[in-house]
């Protein structure tokens, strides 16, 4: 997920989305998680928010999530990132500020087709059981999420999300 300014459009997910990944250290976690473990942001973020409802995912509804989301993912976020991150270092064919300005573009572009997954996530809701406690959906939403990804996430990274998650005022 890129940075972008607030937004009071959307639905509640992606105004969490907004709001959680501006917290500190957040975005260098999911970015972290994204990059060691492969892991989709914005399904991370979405457990994240299912956890602020209480609402605590078995590993077969991380698996249908997963695939619900998967052919969204892979044919417009991943190619958008691509093209958004080699464009870092674009060819010499054109000079930097007009390249800067088409990359700039692509990450609205990019953030846009984020957006559009959560949006389409959000109208899945509600999943999941009800449980007491937030912070402990939290932590069973991203454990049933490694389990299914079948890879260990890099324990600094989700402690910094445990921990941001757990500072964040009550809805």
């Amino acid at each position: 997920m890129t940075d972008a300014a607030p937004s009071s459009q959307g639905s509640p997910f992606w105004r969490f989305s907004l709001q959680f990944y501006r917290l500190p250290k957040v975005a260098d976690a999911c970015i972290a998680l994204q990059e060691e473990a492969g892991v989709d942001v914005n399904l991370l973020l979405f457990l994240l928010w299912q956890a602020r409802q209480r609402r605590r995912l078995s590993g077969a509804d991380v698996t249908v999530l997963e695939a619900q989301v998967a052919p969204w993912r892979d044919v417009t976020v991943i190619p958008l990132r691509g093209v958004r991150r080699a464009l870092k270092s674009p060819p010499a064919l054109l000079d930097a500020p007009t390249a800067e300005a088409f990359r700039n573009r692509i990450k609205a572009v990019e953030l846009e087709a984020e957006r559009l997954q959560q949006e389409a996530m959000y109208a899945l809701v509600p999943l999941g059981a009800d449980v007491s406690s937030p912070e402990e959906a939290a932590r069973a939403n991203v454990a049933a999420y490694e389990a299914m990804l079948k890879v260990r996430f890099p324990q600094a990274a989700t402690e910094t999300l445990f921990t941001a998650f757990a500072s964040m005022p009550a809805e």
